[in-house]
């Protein structure tokens, strides 16, 4: 491996007793640019692994400092933070089906969504069940421990097979503080839900059960939000629906068959498959 040429040489091209040499220089460079090609590490072992790829010799004080260079001179990411385990940080996988948290369950983390979908719900005092909203991948849930919430107001659920990194308390509140980007990214998050919490409001109390269906039919496949809008939104049943609207499993099922027969939606594989949402749908909320 070529080594660059090398700079004045900052505090890691010193070796352990203070002092300089070709060959010191040489090998904090040759740390440098393992970092260039592997911005990941940040730990011993990745370090290691990455520096034996490259053939480059890793003494412990090396070794060390190449953990550190990693950490404190490569900008933060908030894609790789939440992509990623470290301090505070686990990923945890769920089947389809597999409860994340429970309503009562004490509140010291936060959750992020790498992949799959995620059900909130919240039960009353007398038993009755309803669904609060369906979560899809780039989506944080359980925030409210941030905000001083002991226990789980609601719980989580996978609707299917998930990727979710759990991070606790401690390690949120601390990139919060420490990285504006990330900072900026989670507040650009909860404003956005929070607009559609309004606007679920105002659905709620404005429009026909049959407007709310398709709305959340359109939100579910995505249709307005950046990217493409997904063909097939995996099976969610009619009792899910109906919670999620406020209304009976009877009406949404009247109001399914009819946007079936409109050709606005179709079910992909049978009735058991996937549901196929054509942006046709959106007559529905926009006639007046």
């Amino acid at each position: 491996m070529t080594t660059p040429q090398a700079p004045c040489p900052g505090w890691w091209a010193y070796d352990s007793a203070g002092q300089t040499s070709n060959e010191v220089i040489d090998m904090r460079l040759a740390a440098l640019t393992i970092l260039k090609e592997k911005p990941m590490a940040t730990s011993r072992r990745k370090a290691t692994r990455y520096a034996e790829q490259f053939d480059v010799p890793l003494d412990g004080p090396l070794l060390m400092t190449l953990v550190r260079v990693s950490k404190k001179h490569l900008p933060f990411n908030p894609k790789t933070f939440l992509a990623t385990i470290g301090e505070g940080r686990t990923m945890l996988t769920f089947a389809k089906g597999r409860t994340v948290y429970t309503q009562g369950d004490p509140a010291d983390a936060v959750f992020y969504v790498q992949k799959g979908k995620v059900r909130l719900t919240v039960v009353s005092k007398a038993g009755k069940e309803a669904t609060i909203a369906i979560l899809t991948e780039s989506s944080f849930f359980g925030e409210g421990a941030l905000a001083g919430q002991l226990m789980r107001m609601g719980s989580a659920e996978s609707m299917s097979d998930c990727e979710i990194l759990r991070v606790e308390k401690g390690a949120m509140m601390s990139a919060l503080h420490r990285e504006r980007t990330f900072s900026d990214l989670f507040v650009a998050y909860l404003l956005a839900r929070n607009i559609r919490y309004e606007e679920d409001l105002v659905d709620q109390l404005f429009n026909s059960s049959e407007k709310r269906l398709a709305r959340v039919l359109l939100l579910l496949a995505h249709f307005g939000k950046e990217g493409v809008p997904e063909a097939v939104v995996p099976k969610i049943s009619q009792e899910t629906l109906a919670e999620m609207i406020g209304t009976t499993r009877s009406r949404v099922s009247f109001f399914m068959n009819r946007f079936r027969k409109l050709g606005f939606i179709n079910y992909s594989g049978g009735i058991d498959g996937g549901l196929q949402v054509h942006s046709s749908l959106l007559n529905v909320v926009l006639h007046d």
